[in-house]
């Protein structure tokens, strides 16, 4: 059963990277930014508040990219 998982939270910036990561090797994601509904719904939120999700059955295919994306941007 096809199940959509969380498997970065961070900057817009950095989810939108990750995701275009992703789809270059043809695997979908989506965005989901709560900072941008709160601002839209007029609440405000803290933090990082946009996740990353995709499919949990692309899980295995994307783990080297997600590794690879995360030890770029803590260097």
């Amino acid at each position: 059963m096809k199940e959509h998982v969380s498997i970065f939270t961070g900057s817009a910036i950095l989810v939108n990277r990750l995701a275009q990561l992703l789809n270059a090797i043809k695997i979908p994601s989506i965005i989901k930014n709560e900072r941008e509904s709160g601002r839209l719904a007029g609440f405000g939120t803290t933090g990082d508040a946009v996740e990353l999700h995709i499919f949990n059955t692309d899980i295995e295919a994307s783990k080297k990219i997600i590794e690879n994306f995360k030890k770029e941007i803590q260097k």
